[in-house]
């Protein structure tokens, strides 16, 4: 086979942006978590720990106990409400963390 000048004038990599669905966990209190999912992992826990999410702003600070990334943001989406469920709770609670 061989490689015309359009073909090594393409990129070897594409880049591809990653969608994340996480599990956060209070440090001072431990029993609380939230699921969320983002596109900027270590700024959206920036945002949780500097009191900009309503949902959040009463527990703080948070560490990250889990995290998946997606390059489907379709698939990302779907895995974090299925996180949201009861099942989901419950599999978050023997398998993930």
């Amino acid at each position: 086979m061989s490689v015309s000048i359009e073909m090594m004038a393409q990129p070897l990599f594409f880049i591809t942006y990653m969608f994340y669905v996480y599990v956060i966990q209070s440090i001072d209190c431990p029993e609380q978590f939230y699921t969320g999912f983002s596109e900027n992992l270590v700024g959206r826990l920036e945002e949780h720990n500097s009191g900009q999410s309503v949902h959040t702003n009463k527990f703080r600070p948070w560490r990250v106990v889990y995290y998946c990334a997606f390059n489907d943001k379709k698939k990302a989406l779907a895995y974090e409400k299925y996180l949201k469920t009861g099942s989901g709770i419950a599999f978050r609670n023997k398998r993930l963390i």
